[in-house]
C-alpha cells in the first residue's frame, strides 16, 4: 500500500581519503596545580579551541599537598 521512501536508496560508499600519518606529530602537555587551577585551565584551552576537555586525563594526584596533574596528548598536523 505505502512504499518506504528509503527503499532502494543508494548511500554513498566513498569517504574522503585519510591523510597520511607522516603529516602529523604528537606531543604532550602536562598541567600541574590545584584541582581548580587545572579545571579552569582546561576550560580556557577549550574556549580557545585548542583541546576538548575530554581529551585530558582525569586529574591525578602528584604526591604534593593540594596538587594534581592532567595530561593531554595532542596530534598536530605538520605541513
Amino acid at each position: 500500500m505505502f512504499q518506504d521512501p528509503t527503499q532502494g536508496a543508494i548511500a554513498p560508499t566513498h569517504s574522503p581519503a585519510p591523510l597520511p600519518e607522516h603529516n602529523y606529530e604528537y606531543g604532550r602537555h602536562m598541567l600541574f596545580g590545584t584541582l581548580s587551577f587545572v579545571q579552569i585551565t582546561i576550560k580556557l584551552l577549550h574556549k580557545l579551541n585548542y583541546a576538548e576537555p575530554n581529551d585530558w586525563s582525569r586529574p591525578l594526584p602528584t604526591g604534593q599537598p593540594n596538587e594534581v596533574m592532567a595530561i593531554l596528548t595532542k596530534k598536530v598536523r605538520i605541513d
